[in-house]
């Protein structure tokens, strides 16, 4: 899953990425207002974590045009600011969590996972559809009960479709959801064809029925 770390400081900046792509988020920076704004109007995230003191603007106001463009990207506010009126204004401008520098990365990383799954998947820590089951915690997939050996990039894939499901998602969409802006995908899904089909096949090889149907012109739905 795509998350924007919207921070000008360089070096925390780069420990969150670090940190977090560890546990198989595809990240992206910016590291002030500007290209900030720009990216929340190009691409749908799962989380941006936000700085609210950035260089050319307020990160309140990035948040602000989220909410008027009415993107549900979820947010994390992040600033040195500990003040209760900083953290009153970011949460009913729309944030769904605030934390206080200094803080501990795990404590980042949990916070994020808990607005993903409130946002994406009702809060719930696991979840089941038909024969699948996914651990959202331990980012494992199983068909009744066998594991499925899945790359980051097929786990991150199947998540995709299963919070779309029955719903028709179109390649370049994919492609977004898994390179973000790190990756021209003009005029070659090559990358989608193959990734779809490696998990296609190790659904099928434990025994799941095959829900990714191809929907011809237009890219693919997740469905029963």
């Amino acid at each position: 899953m795509n998350i924007l770390i919207i921070e000008d400081e360089i070096s925390l900046s780069e420990s969150i990425c670090t940190y977090l792509k560890e546990d198989q988020y595809l990240c992206e920076v910016a590291y002030d207002f500007e290209t900030g704004m720009e990216k929340v109007l190009l691409y749908d995230y799962a989380c941006i974590i936000l700085d609210i003191g950035l260089p050319g603007g307020s990160g309140l106001e990035i948040l602000q045009e989220l909410k008027k463009e009415n993107k549900l990207d979820g947010v994390l506010i992040i600033s040195a600011k500990n003040s209760l009126s900083d953290k009153i204004v970011g949460l009913e401008t729309g944030a769904d969590d605030y934390l206080a520098k200094p803080f501990h990365l795990p404590e980042l990383k949990a916070r994020v996972n808990a607005i993903i799954r409130r946002k994406k998947f009702d809060g719930n820590n696991t979840l089941d559809f038909d024969m699948l089951h996914i651990d959202l915690l331990s980012k494992t997939v199983s068909v009744e009960g066998v594991l499925l050996d899945l790359t980051k990039k097929e786990y991150n894939l199947l998540l995709f479709f299963i919070s779309n499901k029955n719903k028709v998602i179109s390649k370049n969409s994919i492609a977004e959801h898994l390179w973000g802006d790190y990756m021209d995908v003009a005029d070659n899904y090559d990358f989608i064809y193959a990734h779809i089909k490696n998990l296609r096949k190790k659904m099928l090889k434990a025994g799941c029925d095959d829900y990714i149907k191809s929907v011809y012109g237009m890219g693919y739905k997740f469905s029963l």
